[in-house]
């Protein structure tokens, strides 16, 4: 009998776990946002010449992996080194000849400045 008690319970809790959970993700998905305008795009000339952790969102072309998650991008303005996590990527493929978008942050250190990036958008 106990077992059969244990059970039971066992199912109603997985049940109302499983209904929180739905009812969580329909909640989540009409929660809304803000839409309208977001950071003006910069260039890679401005964006360098930033402060440490400024956003920023760069239009240009990936030319080249440097190894290790970082890339060299570049613009009209010139060229940055950039930082894209594995995970930040987010199914996105690129080629040199790819137009993109990048939104992210200029990290700098004493040397060299980075933008680290949080999103990568292909450009129509």
């Amino acid at each position: 009998m106990n077992k059969l008690l244990a059970v039971s319970a066992l199912a109603i809790m997985v049940g109302f776990a499983g209904a929180a959970h739905a009812q969580y993700q329909g909640a989540a998905a009409s929660r809304g946002g803000f839409t309208g305008p977001g950071l003006a795009t910069s260039t890679v000339a401005e964006a360098v010449k930033l402060s440490d952790d400024q956003p920023v969102v760069l239009v240009g072309k990936i030319t080249q992996s440097l190894g290790d998650e970082k890339y060299l991008f570049q613009d009209a303005s010139g060229s940055v080194t950039i930082e894209i996590d594995d995970e930040d990527w987010r199914g996105v493929n690129v080629t040199p000849a790819d137009t993109i978008e990048i939104s992210g942050e200029v990290d700098k250190d004493l040397f060299d400045t980075i933008i680290d990036v949080n999103r990568v958008q292909l450009k129509k």
